[in-house]
């Protein structure tokens, strides 16, 4: 075997180990609350919705580095209450459509031009997508799906930059190696 190709295989590092596994307690722990949380007030399937949300929430802020992290979380809140604000305003009114959905989409897209936040259209479309469709799926209520979901953005994002912050923190305490 040639020198060459056997150092270009990639190799985790004990800080990515550290990483993997921080990510998925903070996402067990962000499903976990919200689940909790939900699961007195609400029906089982939003309890589960809740959770997932969550959870993905906190994997959207897991980065590279802490000011990455921090930087994702605020994109993602931004980009979230952007399209929880058109979805909450559009059920108030009226039942999900798929020209509605549309429409909000677009919407969402020009607010965050007018943001200047175009990195975070797709985050803003998505958030849109995923809300409406649950509000079709349980229109009963549905206005309250975009209050729900800040919500759980709110603890998944939490949750993740506390837990990114803290097993950093901690690794270099223990290791003296400095993580971005």
């Amino acid at each position: 075997m040639n020198v060459s190709a056997k150092s270009t295989k990639p190799r985790l590092s004990l800080w990515d180990i550290v990483y993997s596994v921080d990510m998925s307690v903070a996402c067990a722990i962000s499903y976990w609350i919200m689940t909790q949380v939900l699961s007195s007030a609400t029906s089982k399937d939003n309890a589960l919705l809740g959770g997932m949300w969550a959870a993905v929430a906190t994997v959207f802020v897991f980065r590279d580095t802490r000011s990455h992290a921090w930087s994702a979380g605020i994109a993602r809140l931004i980009a979230t209450f952007v399209s929880l604000v058109l979805c909450l305003v559009y059920l108030w009114f009226l039942p999900f459509t798929v020209g509605g959905m549309a429409i909000l989409i677009g919407l969402g897209a020009l607010a965050m031009m007018l943001l200047h936040r175009r990195d975070d259209i797709v985050t803003t479309g998505i958030t849109t997508v995923v809300v409406m469709v649950v509000a079709a799926l349980s229109p009963r209520d549905a206005w309250h799906q975009p209050l729900l979901r800040m919500l759980d953005t709110v603890v998944g994002i939490g949750v993740g930059i506390a837990c990114k912050w803290l097993a950093s923190s901690l690794y270099f305490r223990i290791t003296g190696e400095p993580v971005r």
